[in-house]
């Protein structure tokens, strides 16, 4: 469809579904405009309607159902304002609509190997045409009750970063992560019978800290080269709430410490948390750990409970969300995606032999 087509049926659903005050494109009252990044709904002011977040979310809801699958609106916390290249004060802003083409599309992956082999390097294809460039994240969360297809998702990770990056497996219920950790030769930290929850925690904070030191020693080296480059080192902890729960407060703290550090000082020095976990509440990681995860990953049931420690000012309305297991909600926050979030299909590949 040409843009010009696009904009006529735009303005016709806008027209039938919108209901402002009796106004419409056809009393002058507003126009629309579509660029390659999205559209712009552009009202002629003064209007008898109020131009603000609620209206903003109105024509999104209407726009986002007309545009699919060809479209796929990228959900905005609240209005989003432009100004326009124009001396006509009547028109000189606009509402802005981003859009990414088409729907997201699941990676389906016969050979999980060789499309490991045949993948560039610090490149992590998510879905069709969606990949993070390691070097420009830092830490990844994975969120979702159980059956949710976390495991699965954590599997592929493991497999995709294992090309990139060493990896340090911390496994609390000694499963899947440990089984893929013995096939692959990673180091791997998991519980004993002869040991308790809180000893093993003591362990983690060990490898955290040494860990840590890493960091502090890349520092050092980029102090006096800004240019060095590192190979990758990732911290990948299962079930993170379990991990935390009912261990000693001087051993938690400890913990919770450690992982704030980690996430706030690894980026330039190439250092990741990958962490997994039911939910991300405060119980599970601290709040600055948290606000520094720039790969956010809900998948399972998607409501405004499941979503609140990821995504927490996020309005579900007007999203379509796929259905299925290992289907969700991603967010990526660096210098190439659009900060919105945007649903997510986990990939699917070959069942791994001993592992899964």
């Amino acid at each position: 469809m040409k843009k010009k087509e696009l904009e006529s049926y735009l303005l016709r659903a806008l027209n039938m579904a919108l209901q402002i005050n009796g106004e419409t494109s056809y009393t002058n009252s507003f126009s629309v405009k579509v660029a390659d990044e999205g559209f712009y709904f552009i009202p002629r002011l003064p209007a008898s309607y109020v131009v603000n977040d609620e209206l903003y979310q109105k024509i999104y809801l209407i726009s986002n159902a007309v545009l699919y699958p060809d479209f796929t609106l990228l959900k905005q916390a609240g209005a989003y304002f432009v100004p326009l290249a124009t001396e006509d004060i009547h028109v000189k802003r606009a509402l802005f609509f981003p859009w990414k083409n088409g729907i997201s599309k699941r990676l389906i992956i016969p050979d999980i190997d060789k499309f490991v082999a045949d993948l560039p390097i610090n490149k992590v294809p998510v879905m069709e045409n969606f990949t993070i460039n390691l070097d420009k994240v830092t830490s990844i969360a994975i969120a979702g009750n159980s059956g949710s297809g976390k495991s699965y998702a954590l599997t592929y990770f493991l497999c995709v970063l294992n090309k990139s990056s060493i990896l340090i497996i911390v496994d609390p219920k000694f499963d899947m992560p440990s089984r893929w950790g013995r096939e692959n030769n990673a180091k791997v930290i998991a519980p004993s019978d002869n040991r308790s929850k809180s000893d093993f925690v003591s362990s983690v904070n060990d490898e955290l800290s040494k860990c840590l030191e890493l960091i502090h020693q890349r520092q050092q080296v980029l102090y006096t080269n800004p240019q060095a480059d590192f190979e990758h080192y990732t911290v990948v902890i299962d079930e993170v709430l379990a991990l935390s729960d009912g261990v000693a407060k001087p051993i938690k703290e400890a913990f919770f410490s450690l992982l704030s550090q980690i996430s706030l000082l690894g980026r330039a020095s190439k250092v990741h948390l990958l962490l997994v976990s039911q939910r991300f509440d405060n119980n599970a990681i601290p709040i600055s750990c948290r606000e520094q995860l720039n790969v956010l990953i809900q998948v399972g049931n998607i409501n405004s409970k499941t979503t609140q420690f990821l995504f927490p000012d996020l309005s579900l309305e007007g999203i379509v969300i796929p259905q299925g297991i290992g289907t969700g909600l991603i967010q990526v926050i660096d210098s190439e995606h659009p900060f919105q979030i945007v649903p997510l299909l986990t990939p699917t590949f070959n069942n791994l032999k001993g592992i899964m």
